[in-house]
């Protein structure tokens, strides 16, 4: 029976869930996720767990931060001016926004703190920091 390998396209199910075991992901009634092995497509802890599976194969992975989104990274906390705000838009801790960068592309952040004349928002990947669990099943070797 085949086995995945390097430059394979597969379709997989999958459920991820941090160390605390809350679910933040999963393809379950949904269509099996499709990528290329090592083409860069997956979190680098995902993709090294592929090469080896068979068809129908299940297995659980663990994917520390370094192999996932990375550590939560204190560059990624910046302060906006609140005059850049809308006056009429209540924002509170926890609140999730979505900016734009420089080359106009969106940035989703969550508003940290409301200070006096800024809004401390935290621009990190929300699995940033995390410990990541996937329970993965090899649907398919394209």
């Amino acid at each position: 029976m085949a086995q995945v390998k390097e430059g394979d396209v597969v379709k997989v199910h999958y459920t991820g869930k941090l160390a605390n075991g809350e679910q933040f992901d999963s393809s379950v009634g949904r269509e099996p996720l499709e990528f290329t092995v090592g083409a860069g497509m997956m979190i680098k802890g995902f993709d090294a767990a592929m090469p080896g599976m068979k068809v129908g194969e299940k297995k659980t992975i663990s994917i520390a931060p370094k192999d996932g989104y990375g550590e939560k990274s204190e560059d990624a906390i910046i302060e906006f001016p609140k005059e850049n705000v809308p006056a009429d838009m209540k924002l509170e801790p926890g609140m999730s926004l979505t900016l734009s960068n420089e080359a106009g592309q969106p940035v989703p952040v969550v508003v940290v703190e409301v200070k006096k004349s800024v809004i401390v928002l935290d621009a990190n990947h929300f699995l940033a920091g995390q410990e990541l669990i996937f329970d993965i099943e090899l649907v398919e070797i394209a």
